[in-house]
């Protein structure tokens, strides 16, 4: 087995065909944050991305993007914003996590969200959670009976709040795929915004992810997109997301709504437009990441898949000496996420830290 280290741009036809290949072979792989796409996407905004070629005799049996952090240390490429993350490979590939960082000249690789089925790296995990699917392979009436059966209190809301926005403001109506600059300008005031209000770090505050979401918001082919999706009541907009997807599977990333039509759950209206849009060009799923204890989410939810986060550490200074610098952070961290009285304890300080920066930058 080979293994060289790369840039995303120097990822050749042959490679990224492989890549492909290995995605469609693989369910659970059929990701867009596992796509080509989004690494060869990274590598034009951050230049500490790299992929790690893994081949034999026959080509190439394995992907492994990351992100240099200097000193031997790595991270999931697009750990910052990225919902999946591992590496691709061929069926039936099997890995050892320590020869595979020792090759890229890596003492540490952190990760947040990787998929299930990497088993290389599961002695490392720290945190197990459950990302919500919405699986709609038979249509979306399919899906919405299945949804009144599982749900029907709220979905029996939702489309109440959609006949009275369509009353009280005017008719109401769904784009799934809108190239219009102002349009995506504005999903990003609103969802600004929205992480003020909460007092979470606004991830369009950095340079790198607005040209990130913008040169992904141009990628529009069969294995690939970056889609935003609009919901408009009397031709004004109210609500929209920006999401990715392949041929089939799509995943939930930036979805905001103008709070001035918050009494109409918006957002809501919008998933279900956009499950239906989604369905009718034959994707067959939505990922809407990790529920949090989100309602929504619980609400749509068709199954769960299970998501972890963790550290591959080698024997090495480099890696005891990250160790010393991040495991006492993490455990506090983790200490919080598994008391739902301290975790309910510290969201409701953030929202508060957000209403109080919030009123004091609109005075």
């Amino acid at each position: 087995m080979r293994i060289s280290v790369i840039r995303p741009a120097e990822l050749g036809p042959a490679e990224i065909s492989a890549w492909r290949g290995m995605q469609c072979s693989t369910s659970h792989l059929d990701n867009p944050f596992l796509s080509p796409d989004f690494t060869i996407a990274m590598g034009e905004v951050r230049p500490e991305a790299r992929v790690a070629v893994i081949s034999e005799s026959g080509g190439p049996v394995g992907f492994f993007p990351f992100e240099l952090h200097g000193g031997g240390v790595s991270a999931a490429l697009g750990g910052w914003v990225s919902l999946s993350q591992g590496v691709v490979h061929r069926p039936g590939a099997e890995f050892d996590s320590d020869a595979l960082l020792r090759a890229c000249g890596l003492s540490v690789w952190e990760f947040g969200c990787l998929v299930d089925h990497q088993p290389w790296f599961e002695p490392f995990e720290t945190l197990r959670q459950e990302a919500v699917v919405l699986d709609f392979a038979d249509g979306y009436h399919a899906f919405l009976d299945e949804l009144r059966g599982r749900s029907p209190k709220f979905l029996k809301s939702t489309l109440y709040k959609e006949r009275k926005l369509s009353r009280d403001v005017g008719e109401v109506t769904a784009e799934f795929a809108v190239d219009d600059p102002e349009s995506f300008r504005l999903l990003r005031r609103w969802k600004s915004a929205q992480y003020q209000r909460m007092g979470r770090a606004d991830r369009f505050g950095k340079a790198w992810v607005v040209e990130l979401v913008e040169r992904l918001h141009a990628v529009d082919t069969d294995d690939f997109a970056g889609p935003l999706s609009m919901l408009y009541a009397d031709g004004r907009p109210v609500a929209g997301h920006f999401g990715l997807r392949t041929g089939t599977t799509m995943i939930g990333w930036f979805p905001a709504y103008d709070p001035e039509y918050a009494r109409y759950s918006p957002g809501l209206i919008q998933h279900l437009r956009m499950v239906e849009s989604a369905a009718k060009l034959g994707i067959t799923s939505l990922d809407l990441g990790i529920s949090n204890g989100s309602e929504y989410k619980d609400a749509l939810c068709s199954r769960t898949v299970p998501v972890t986060e963790g550290i591959v550490r080698r024997r090495s200074m480099g890696a005891a000496a990250h160790w010393l610098r991040t495991e006492p952070v993490r455990r506090v961290r983790r200490f919080i996420l598994d008391s739902p009285v301290l975790y309910g304890a510290a969201d409701r300080a953030m929202k508060r830290y957000g209403r109080l920066r919030t009123g004091r930058k609109s005075r």
